[in-house]
């Protein structure tokens, strides 16, 4: 599925979100989403992913995919080389995190902290702590509170089953933090706050810069409200079937769902076919 846009042409980076995009709903990497990145890169396109995990959380994807570009962990917070060496960070400002962790907490979130390497949680097998170390492939350090880890904070989130206070935290935040943090969900079920300059539509900035490529010849896909962020910025941008309606309405183009190979139909058709033209 695709809107009826002209496709576009001269494209030369590539930024993929990985949840909800670039893995299947299983968080596995396709024979036909590896093959798709292995031809992008062949063709002198560069590629590069961005996500919400940590950099360990994406170490699986980064050698598999055989990266070569700089990588964005906490969506922006941490920029990364492929060896996991800092290149740049974005850390929330010390004075937000107790207020933003009151407001989870007022709203019956669940709380967990990311410093720039560890992940803190309050119980071990909390509401998608489980599923959450089986996708970054590594265990959390369980903590019974957060008292002296509030210095190098990377990334809090919100998770919450309850959809609907996840969206309303979401607003909240927004609201009475204001500028000092960006906070987006990065799953229906997760709510993730970061440093102001830690968001996707920052990643398309500071990544054009880095490798020199103007914003009007990236291309970006994702299927989250806070992928929004980066549509707005890059000259192509393609969301995924499986996104919302609002998602969707904000891409140039709309691919099929993650668990119809989307992304991989998404580079074929406008990317290498673009590419080829």
């Amino acid at each position: 599925m695709a809107s009826n846009k002209e496709a576009p042409e001269d494209v030369r980076l590539v930024v993929a979100d990985v949840d909800g995009a670039l893995v299947s709903p299983d968080k596995v990497l396709t024979p036909r989403a590896r093959a798709a990145v292995r031809k992008i890169i062949e063709s002198g396109i560069a590629f590069t992913i961005t996500s919400g995990r940590p950099p360990r959380g994406m170490k699986m994807l980064i050698e598999d995919l055989q990266l070569q570009d700089p990588i964005t962990a906490f969506n922006g917070g941490l920029f990364v080389r492929p060896d996991l060496s800092v290149i740049r960070e974005n850390l929330l400002p010390g004075e937000a995190v107790q207020p933003v962790i009151d407001i989870l907490i007022k709203h019956k979130l669940d709380v967990w902290i990311y410093s720039d390497k560890d992940w803190f949680v309050p119980s071990r097998h909390g509401p998608h702590v489980d599923r959450e170390e089986w996708t970054v492939k590594f265990p959390p350090i369980v903590v019974p509170n957060f008292e002296g880890l509030l210095n190098r904070v990377a990334k809090i989130v919100g998770v919450s089953d309850d959809l609907e206070a996840v969206a309303r935290c979401e607003k909240d935040v927004q609201q009475e933090c204001g500028e000092r943090v960006s906070a987006a969900r990065s799953q229906p079920y997760y709510l993730d706050v970061t440093h102001p300059k830690a968001n996707k539509g920052e990643v398309v900035t500071v990544l054009s810069e880095m490798l020199h490529v103007p914003t009007a010849n990236i291309a970006t896909i994702g299927d989250m409200p806070n992928d929004v962020f980066m549509f707005k910025r890059s000259g192509v941008s393609i969301a995924m079937g499986n996104a919302s309606s609002d998602v969707q309405h904000a891409a140039r183009f709309v691919t099929s769902s993650n668990k119809e190979e989307g992304f991989a139909l998404a580079m074929e058709r406008f990317v290498l076919r673009a590419q080829a033209a």
